[in-house]
């Protein structure tokens, strides 16, 4: 099954094709809904080509197209396919109107053989399309394919998302327009959040502000969430039922006894705790009890949290008064300068952790600073959802900075041996882009590194949706 995923942004468009391939390594057809029902979408899948369509509206735009040739699998399904030498890399400047233009632009390099671009044929061999959606409040909580009615309730959450839901929606609908026979998936960034429970999503405001205007905690980044959830927990439950093996060969266990559900320990996800840590220029942090969210750090829009690399975090809202007084900004700056000019950024004037880091080893107080403040604040989130959840079995890093700034992570994880949070900094500090564990073997908590994938996780909502609504191209 090839999927064409799709993240239209005000000026922009990304998209990416995978193949999700079955275990006897076929394609599988849309039509053959038996097919896709026993297709393990965990284990095998091909990224085909991926691009970036840049500048739209602009008098000189740019699309620049990647040939990909990696295949993925189970072992190591995040691995960097930028990296592979064999991947071939065509850019294209010229003036893209619109959006229309954009993806129409983005098809032709998908199936242009004749510069070598091409990755199939023709698009009808694309079987579904899956959008990114970052605002789906109330009204959905699962993905969902899209009719009128999806894209009236998109359209009805402008308000909550005015810089995300409008382009998202001009994708979806100039997606139609072009391949009217390929069925549209919409997968909401909120839809990981819907389980958290009113008593963590209500802010202490007017109760009629939520009746009236939805004024809630939404939570954002949840397609990585949920992704890094699940893998952390297939090779939890992966080395759990190893060592269980290992253990039934040594005690010579009965082979009906070896093979009872309790001697393998499965550790499904909807047995297991997690705190999910999210973090590159935008930073969540999530806590997942039995498999469901039950808080998030980001509220109502993306701002609130940890600070991040251009935007405050939680800050006490009387700041916006009180600065809209005695400095002469107004409303509308001051929220630019909070989403634009803030975080790391405004402590240092640098957003970027690699160059923080730098700047601390030339003596840069100020860099030294916003480290410190940033991991202070991770920390204290991880802290209070421990208090959330009671227990928890695994803290799992993710995202640029998550994945790659050990130093932020051994700062982070450090004083809380009394939570049974231990980390081995040999591990921590390993160089690899492999999904791996690194806290110490006297660890009562689990600490891991997930490389997050966005995009694959939306190609397996959109099998899911076609599975589950029986649909195929028209």
């Amino acid at each position: 099954m090839i999927v064409l995923i799709i993240n239209a942004g005000s000026s922009s468009l990304k998209y990416q094709l995978i193949n999700m391939l079955n275990n006897s390594n076929n394609d599988v057809d849309t039509e053959d809904i038996n097919a896709v029902k026993n297709l393990n979408i965990q284990e095998k899948y091909i990224v085909m080509a991926s691009g970036v369509v840049e500048r739209i509206g602009e008098p000189l735009g740019k699309i620049t197209h990647k040939k990909l040739f990696s295949q993925n699998i189970n072992e190591n399904p995040n691995k960097d396919i930028a990296q592979n030498k064999e991947n071939l890399k065509f850019v294209k400047e010229q003036e893209i109107h619109d959006h229309a233009l954009a993806l129409h632009l983005a098809a032709g390099m998908l199936t242009d053989n004749n510069s070598g671009s091409g990755v199939i044929k023709t698009i009808d061999e694309i079987d579904a399309i899956g959008h990114r959606v970052v605002q789906g409040g109330e009204n959905f909580k699962s993905s969902i394919l899209i009719n009128d009615a999806v894209k009236q309730a998109i359209r009805d959450n402008f308000p909550l998302a005015p810089l995300h839901n409008p382009p998202n929606l001009t994708g979806i609908e100039v997606a139609e327009s072009l391949f009217p026979s390929i069925p549209n998936i919409a997968v909401f960034d909120t839809e990981f959040h819907h389980t958290i429970p009113q008593k963590a999503f209500m802010y202490a405001l007017p109760y009629e502000f939520y009746e009236k205007f939805k004024v809630r905690r939404y939570g954002f980044h949840g397609t990585s969430h949920k992704f890094v959830a699940n893998t952390v927990t297939e090779l939890i439950n992966r080395d759990k039922k190893q060592i269980n093996i290992n253990r039934d060969r040594k005690q010579k266990l009965s082979e009906e006894e070896a093979d009872t559900p309790q001697s393998l320990c499965q550790c499904k996800i909807d047995n297991l705790n997690l705190i999910t840590v999210h973090l590159g220029n935008g930073c969540s942090i999530c806590a997942i009890e039995k498999g469901k969210c039950v808080d998030t750090s980001m509220g109502m829009t993306p701002l609130a949290g940890v600070m991040m690399g251009t935007r405050t975090g939680d800050i006490d809202p009387a700041i916006q008064k009180y600065l809209i007084e005695y400095t002469g900004f107004n409303a509308q700056e001051l929220d630019n300068i909070f989403n634009k000019k803030s975080g790391l950024k405004g402590i240092c004037g640098l957003n970027d952790m690699r160059d923080i880091h730098a700047a601390i080893k030339s003596g840069d107080e100020r860099a030294k600073l916003a480290l410190e403040m940033f991991a202070y604040q991770v920390k204290k989130y991880i802290g209070a959802y421990f208090a959330v959840l009671g227990h928890v079995d695994a803290i799992v890093f993710t995202a640029g900075i998550g994945e790659n700034d050990n130093l932020t992570r051994e700062m982070i994880c450090s004083n809380l041996k009394g939570l049974g949070v231990e980390l081995d900094l040999e591990r921590n500090n390993e160089n690899s882009s492999d999904p791996r564990p690194i806290h110490s073997d006297n660890s009562a908590v689990e600490i891991w590194i997930i490389p997050t994938n966005e995009e694959l996780q939306i190609a397996r909502e959109v099998v899911n949706v076609l599975v589950n609504n029986y649909v195929s191209k028209k």
